[in-house]
């Protein structure tokens, strides 16, 4: 028996697909709503990326492509798009603050203390700080 018989050639074609069925060839096209439906997908608490991609037959880096454009689609930028919501607000004038009576101590590092009785000025109380905490 001579060398040459028992070598197995390396160059022949092997198909890896499980299902059998040919590889794809060149680049897949996926309709927007099915991109749409998978980057929603993807988003849900607790889902994971990797098996969102997989479940579609999708690479997982595609994936996350898809989702920053379908951020940028709705121009909302840093991953919020999704929980992203406007709500109706009302501004009011803003009220004075009721006053307050009772008593404030503060101490300051051990050194200085400043105590307050009654109704208490705010804006008078802040520059007493300002001045003590220099």
């Amino acid at each position: 028996m001579d060398d040459a018989s028992e070598q197995v050639s390396t160059c022949a074609l092997v198909d890896t697909n499980p299902s059998g069925t040919n590889a794809v060839v060149g680049r897949r096209r996926w309709p927007a709503e099915l991109k749409r439906r998978i980057v929603r997908e993807s988003r849900e608490p607790r889902a994971s990326v990797s098996i969102v991609a997989r479940r579609y037959d999708v690479n997982a880096n595609q994936l996350f492509r898809w989702r920053r454009e379908h951020e940028l689609s709705i121009g909302v930028a840093g991953g919020l798009a999704e929980q992203a919501r406007l709500v109706p607000v009302e501004v009011r004038a803003a009220m004075a603050p009721a006053p307050v009576n009772g008593t404030i101590e503060i101490e300051l590092s051990g050194s200085a203390r400043v105590r307050t009785i009654g109704r208490v000025d705010a804006d008078l109380l802040e520059r007493v700080l300002k001045v003590l905490l220099r």
